[in-house]
């Protein structure tokens, strides 16, 4: 099966909606779909409620999303670097559930995996556990915390086979995973693609069966966040 799309709005136009639960993957500007997010906003579709470590950077990545004002809730660990995600929360014009990284992380590999719900510390006597189920387990208390299932995955990737079989380039690899296996339906974005049976069996990060379509870019842009540069002598 060839999973290939000719461009991000080809593999997109049909799937989102407003209101949509989507999950995007990246750690900072590392490893973000750039060109899906580029497409989401050309869309138009608005009151979304993303899932993602963060959001962006002022217009860069899910910054133009918020930018635009198409999204409506984000559900993160990490909220700075963004004036505009700052701006609107405090005026509450944005939603947000702020999630320990490490939960956030879960939330999504239950998802993925078919489990509802899960007991962890993090967040006990915190803010994090308000409103929640606490239980104890062997004298110690744990909260418990929902799984995420979104209704789209927006991933990037390093390589793909055109049956969407995906390798990742090292720390880029960061929340994709997790965000392709729980989403309903996964998109991967990917800088090269080769034919099928091309990517040695355990060369291969995540198999293609959670894969549902694919889109070239091969020339992303790539930000670094922070550059931080040494004097050689």
């Amino acid at each position: 099966m060839n999973k290939v799309f000719p461009s991000a709005a080809e593999a997109i136009k049909d799937i989102v909606a407003n209101g949509q639960l989507m999950a995007v993957g990246g750690f900072g500007l590392c490893g973000i779909p750039e060109a899906l997010i580029d497409a989401l906003r050309d869309s138009g579709v608005k009151d979304l409620t993303v899932i993602s470590n963060n959001a962006g950077v002022d217009g860069f990545g899910l910054g133009k999303l918020l930018e635009t004002r198409q999204i409506k809730k984000m559900i993160s660990s990490y909220v700075g670097e963004n004036k505009e995600f700052e701006r609107q929360y405090l005026a509450g014009e944005l939603e947000l559930d702020f999630t320990p990284q490490g939960t956030l992380a879960e939330k999504l590999r239950a998802g993925g995996a078919g489990i509802p719900a899960f007991f962890t510390k993090t967040g006990v006597g915190t803010l994090v556990a308000e409103g929640k189920e606490l239980r104890e387990f062997d004298g110690e208390t744990y909260v418990m915390e929902l799984s995420l299932v979104p209704d789209i995955a927006l991933i990037k990737a390093d390589v793909a086979d055109r049956s969407g079989n995906l390798r990742f380039n090292l720390t880029a690899r960061n929340f994709n995973p997790a965000a392709a296996t729980a989403g309903k339906i996964c998109v991967v974005e990917v800088e090269r693609i080769v034919d099928t049976g091309d990517l040695a069996p355990d060369d291969i990060h995540l198999p293609g069966i959670y894969v549902h379509r694919i889109v070239h870019n091969p020339t992303p842009e790539k930000r670094i966040e922070k550059r931080t540069t040494s004097d050689s002598n």
